[in-house]
């Protein structure tokens, strides 16, 4: 292991900004400290589990702890959370293995090294075994949506997002300078002053806001 081995980062990530990570974090600092571990670095990343590797800079940031010798250990809640290719999964453990990090994920609570610093075959098997159903699942649903919008087609019903909710995005994306001082707590009146705009606008994105 390295010789850092008492430090650590925490991995999370999310397929969508909708998805809270706060409880990943959690669990995951409690291991932490059970452990006797350093948290240095707490990486999360917003991004679909089957983007290439060469877009993940989540992992990239991980790798780059490692090559420092900062961290000895990567912590994640689950295979999935690394990634839904074998390809990036695989890559990803080769990498930190290699640098002598260890790789724990807390579903089934394992470590990819042993206290001896060699590979856990275990680990391993199961890594592999993971992985492969993490990719699975993604094609499953995957096929799945596709069939249900195939049905809907057929069965005549409208696709996509509402009339009004559209044109509310499109709203919204035009004053984003007035979105910008709302949430920074000015009122509708020093908001208008401020973005050159009407108080009759404030108040419309205003209202939306609220509403989304």
């Amino acid at each position: 292991m390295s010789k850092k081995s008492n430090k650590c980062c925490i991995a999370v990530r999310c397929s969508s900004n909708r998805q809270d990570t706060e409880r990943q974090v959690y669990e995951l600092l409690k291991v932490a400290e059970s452990r006797g571990l350093e948290v240095v670095e707490v990486i999360t990343e917003t991004i679909s589990g089957k983007t290439d590797g060469s877009d993940r800079h989540d992992l990239k940031r991980i790798i780059e702890l490692a090559e420092n010798g900062e961290i000895g250990h990567v912590l994640t809640s689950e295979v999935s959370r690394l990634a839904r290719k074998n390809s990036v999964s695989h890559k990803f453990l080769e990498d930190i293995t290699e640098l002598g990090v260890n790789l724990y994920w807390h579903s089934h609570q394992m470590d990819t090294l042993l206290k001896s610093g060699k590979k856990s075959p275990v680990a391993s098997m199961l890594f592999a075994f993971m992985a492969d159903q993490a990719r699975a699942e993604t094609e499953l649903l995957s096929e799945r949506i596709k069939s249900g919008l195939a049905l809907a087609r057929k069965r005549g019903v409208k696709l996509g997002r509402p009339e009004g909710e559209m044109k509310t995005t499109e709203f919204l994306k035009k004053h984003k300078d007035i979105q910008k001082k709302l949430r920074e707590g000015f009122s509708v009146r020093n908001t208008a002053t401020l973005t050159g705009k009407s108080t009759f606008t404030v108040q419309k994105v205003k209202k939306a806001l609220a509403a989304a």
